[in-house]
């Protein structure tokens, strides 16, 4: 594995009970960048979020965590060895307080991560959760509950952060938020981004893996995707 690399996938093949969704897919993060996880509708972009934290048993293949083989773990024991994911409709506990929904989350720091969350950090980082630190979570706004979705999962203290279609559900205004929020996480911590906002993922993502029918059909640098969206744009609508 390249020495920059924090997370690598190698012929990762998934299933819903008989149904074959991903096909050898292949793909490595570099430490302390964002890979944009690309493609339409049932392409398979939450199945493979899915198999990496282990929601998704019914796998086969290669996901090894800065060294650590991660395919045989329970979600949770993927979680303490360092994955964290911000799912698809944020799923936070609407009748608890913010700071209740962090605190619970809490995980200590690992060696080696780029960065150290604590309450202080998160309430720092996201200003905004501090004022709301009291009110119950279920009535924050859109935008809100996605960056206490966030500060949840960087309670765990992940070395790779899986955010699944962030911008979804969130006023457009918000969604210029979202990606401050992403770029400005960067330079601490590794992400892997499904977005169906291209012009946000490609805002902030430094490489894109773009699937199709559970296959990889393009995964390389930012650059290069811009040079080849014209012959890709089929994939992406």
């Amino acid at each position: 594995m390249a020495t920059n690399s924090i997370l690598k996938i190698q012929d990762l093949n998934a299933f819903y009970g008989d149904s074959h969704i991903l096909y050898d897919v292949s793909f490595e993060l570099k430490k302390d960048t964002v890979l944009a996880l690309l493609g339409r509708n049932g392409a398979g972009k939450t199945t493979c979020i899915s198999s990496i934290i282990g929601f998704l048993p019914e796998r086969s293949g290669l996901i090894e965590l800065d060294g650590l083989a991660l395919q045989k773990l329970s979600p949770e024991k993927i979680c303490h060895a360092g994955i964290g994911i911000v799912p698809q409709g944020r799923r936070i506990f609407p009748s608890q307080s913010v700071k209740e929904n962090l605190e619970v989350a809490y995980q200590a720091p690992r060696a080696g991560s780029s960065r150290q969350w604590a309450l202080e950090d998160i309430f720092q980082f996201f200003p905004r959760l501090q004022e709301r630190q009291n009110q119950v979570a279920g009535s924050l706004s859109g935008g809100e509950q996605q960056m206490l979705a966030i500060g949840r999962a960087l309670m765990t203290n992940p070395k790779v952060l899986l955010l699944d279609e962030p911008s979804e559900g969130v006023a457009p205004q918000i969604v210029k938020e979202v990606g401050n929020i992403i770029a400005q996480l960067k330079p601490f911590i590794s992400i892997v981004l499904v977005e169906q906002n291209l012009s946000l993922a490609l805002s902030v993502a430094d490489d894109v893996l773009l699937l199709n029918g559970g296959r990889v059909v393009f995964a390389g640098p930012k650059t290069l995707f811009c040079e080849k969206q014209n012959e890709l744009q089929s994939h992406l609508s």
